[in-house]
């Protein structure tokens, strides 16, 4: 990262408030304007064949602008921050609000309202250079044991501040490291991926183990025939359940479409699940794209739906109020959660400890079978399907089903029921009586999301949850293994 890290505080919010005083300005104070801006730094690592193939960093500032003015909106964004820059980016947007149809629904601005400060954000993320970044590749390559591995090593750092012109601001500042990593072994990959807080707590080493482990398990597969499978999901896999839960049923916009099967005050989910959005749970930022502060919202308590994501927009259109879930594509997309977590067994409604990304929720080779009824586990090299205790303990509760590692290519069938299609990939197990017996060709299925997690459908929640990265820094899905009642599997990955 580079020395515009330390010059971040204050910076953000002068440039924001000169742009809110340029509008008064040029537009007049009928004017209604709020501004984001956000200095970031990102750095990927990239390896492939078990060696880096690519170091890529971005530091940036982009400054974003939305005015209402004559009662119609437009927005627009610039990354030069001199005077003739800011004042460009002010004409466009004035300019274009001319040409935008009115805009009828526009919620007004956030009210000057207290956010709450920042989590503490790590200097050694922001700091991380392509020698940590490749320190961890190498740890993950060594730790694979000669395997292919591929994957990536990511630092992001953001300082962002926000103005608007009814009085409204707020600054903070974000960091998160992630890695995600694949090893193969004759035709079999295996996987392990993690988003922290602290550098440090990314173990390079252990996620390469793992990976290795998982990758020389799925070997030599066979084929299943398809149906309905009890099943345990592992951490991965369920980050795909919560992913399209955010994007199509707690999304504010869908709700007041109709589009959601969202029922708030309805148990519509097994009491066993508790889902929360948690972004000051990581570091992430205090306040949303239109200033209002954010906070942990519990979206799901012990089965009972209790809320969805709003922005001001999709609120008023319900008469509700925004739960602080403004982003950039909001207007499109809506509002989502994009920090959800399933509480693990135990914690239900409890902030998240921060420890859930840490060093040991990576697992590794050496805890496979751990929790199998009589201490012992599947003979090698089946153990390594098996790379947590915690998953384990739920393996060893299945009479007959499956292990899935994890979903990937999953596609929206019905947006209200969420019926989803998809494929297993880096491992799938059979379990026979508590043990791992065989590994499994990849199959596809076509399951209801909040169907496979209703009331009865939930057998087990883990006690450990791990954070899983998102392609965008800044977004997380954590959660732990989940044992199910079904699954639907309905055929082979080609068919």
């Amino acid at each position: 990262m580079t020395a515009e890290v330390a010059r971040a505080d204050g910076t953000e919010l002068e440039i924001a408030g000169r742009v809110v005083e340029l509008v008064a300005r040029l537009a007049g104070a009928s004017a209604q304007a709020e501004v984001v801006v956000t200095r970031a730094e990102l750095a990927l690592t990239r390896f492939a064949n078990s060696a880096i193939h690519q170091n890529v960093a971005e530091s940036a500032v982009n400054v974003r602008l939305r005015v209402h003015a004559d009662g119609r909106t437009a927005a627009g964004g610039g990354s030069t921050v001199t005077a003739d820059g800011l004042r460009a980016l002010v004409e466009r947007v004035l300019a274009a609000t001319r040409f935008t149809p009115p805009d009828p629904a526009w919620p007004g601005l956030t009210p000057p309202v207290p956010a709450p400060t920042s989590a503490g954000w790590d200097a050694a993320i922001a700091y991380a250079g392509p020698d940590d970044r490749a320190a961890l590749v190498r740890a993950f390559v060594d730790a694979a044991g000669g395997l292919e591995t591929a994957g990536y090593c990511r630092t992001a750092f953001g300082a962002s501040a926000f103005a608007n012109s009814a009085g409204q601001v707020a600054q903070g500042r974000t960091a998160e490291a992630a890695m995600d990593g694949i090893a193969r072994a004759g035709g079999a990959d295996g996987t392990a991926r993690l988003s922290v807080d602290r550098l440090a707590d990314l173990d390079g080493a252990g996620l390469g183990r793992r990976a290795a482990a998982k990758a020389r398990a799925a070997a030599d597969p066979v084929e299943l025939a398809p149906g309905r499978y009890p099943v345990v999901l592992e951490p991965a896999a369920v980050a795909d359940l919560l992913q399209n839960l955010s994007w199509y049923g707690f999304n504010g916009k869908r709700y007041a479409e109709r589009q959601s099967f969202a029922e708030p005050g309805v148990a519509q989910l097994d009491p066993a699940v508790t889902l929360v959005d948690d972004p000051l749970g990581a570091a992430g930022l205090p306040f949303d794209l239109e200033g209002t502060p954010s906070r942990m919202l519990t979206l799901v308590d012990a089965g009972t739906t209790t809320a969805v994501a709003h922005d001001r927009r999709s609120a008023a259109e319900v008469g509700a109020e925004s739960t602080g879930h403004a982003w950039v594509g909001s207007p499109t997309f809506g509002p989502i959660p994009r920090n959800l977590r399933l509480a693990p067994s135990g914690t239900a409604g409890t902030a998240s400890t921060g420890t859930a990304g840490g060093a040991g929720a990576a697992g590794g080779a050496g805890t496979a079978g751990a929790g199998l009824p009589g201490g012992g586990g599947p003979a090698a090299p089946l153990a390594g399907a098996v790379a947590d205790p915690d998953t384990a303990a739920l393996v060893s509760r299945v009479q007959r089903g499956l292990l899935v590692s994890d979903l990937w290519y999953t596609r929206v069938l019905d947006p209200k029921s969420l019926v989803i299609t998809g494929l297993t990939r880096n491992g799938l197990w059979l379990i026979e009586d508590g043990r791992v017996t065989r590994a499994v060709r990849d199959l596809r299925f076509t399951e209801s999301y909040p169907r496979a997690l209703g009331p009865g459908a939930v057998l087990e929640v883990g006690r450990r949850a791990v954070r899983q990265p998102d392609r965008e820094d800044g977004v997380w899905w954590e959660a732990p293994s989940l044992r199910l009642a079904s699954w639907n599997f309905t055929g082979g990955a080609s068919g």
